[in-house]
């Protein structure tokens, strides 16, 4: 783990602080995590249920954000899984919280890892995470991931691909160039992925994930 702190917390923070000045609390927690808040939430859940998630499942929510993911799995399963959401931002993992069901963990952490026993969770996921990460603060996460799974659990993430989001990196590029973009945006491809696969000793499973989430969705299971 690393004892400095990492570039996204500031920027993330400081989005935050805008977003709560300039709307109510519940939108500003919505567009903190990229608005459309319930239904983004079902989205993921929907996701993580195709892929096997149920009644009994321990999950790690890397970058919880303001609990659009905990809010859904809290609707469908309520306490019988056991969640754990990882976030950088205190307001936002206080929001997450308050609508969560009560066993449902938040931990405030900003070190490059994941702060959960060895071979104790099912599936650990980062929706929209390592699209604002470097390529070595992505790999450094992946590895700890597959550390906290357990044999046949899963990391699933979203990712950002060129030239299906060719339009998002125009505006990303404008905004850079107005000082308005608030933070990292990082495009992978596919092929990519696969090397990481291959170097951490993961298995790259095909998924299909719906449009409407606008991500891409790669799910590396540990063997």
């Amino acid at each position: 783990m690393t004892t400095s702190t990492p570039h996204f917390v500031q920027s993330y923070e400081r989005l935050v602080d805008e977003l709560l000045k300039q709307h109510a609390l519940d939108e500003a927690m919505s567009r903190a995590v990229g608005g459309n808040y319930e239904h983004g939430g079902a989205i993921e859940a929907d996701i993580l249920t195709e892929l096997g998630l149920t009644t009994g499942t321990s999950i790690v929510d890397l970058g919880c954000g303001s609990g659009r993911l905990s809010t859904a799995l809290g609707g469908r399963f309520g306490t019988s899984i056991d969640y754990l959401g990882i976030d950088i931002v205190q307001s936002m993992l206080d929001y997450a919280a308050a609508k969560a069901p009560p066993t449902y963990r938040f931990v405030l952490n900003r070190d490059l890892g994941i702060p959960a026993p060895d071979e104790t969770a099912d599936f650990v996921v980062a929706f929209s995470v390592f699209t604002h990460l470097r390529t070595s603060e992505t790999l450094t996460y992946l590895a700890d991931a597959k550390r906290v799974l357990r044999p046949g659990g899963a990391v699933v993430f979203s990712f950002l691909t060129l030239p299906q989001h060719w339009r998002m990196l125009i505006g990303d590029l404008k905004g850079r160039l107005r000082g308005t973009l608030p933070h990292l945006v990082t495009y992978t491809q596919p092929r990519t992925i696969g090397r990481w696969a291959r170097q951490l000793g993961f298995q790259l499973e095909q998924f299909n994930a719906p449009e409407s989430i606008g991500h891409r969705i790669a799910v590396l299971r540990r063997s």
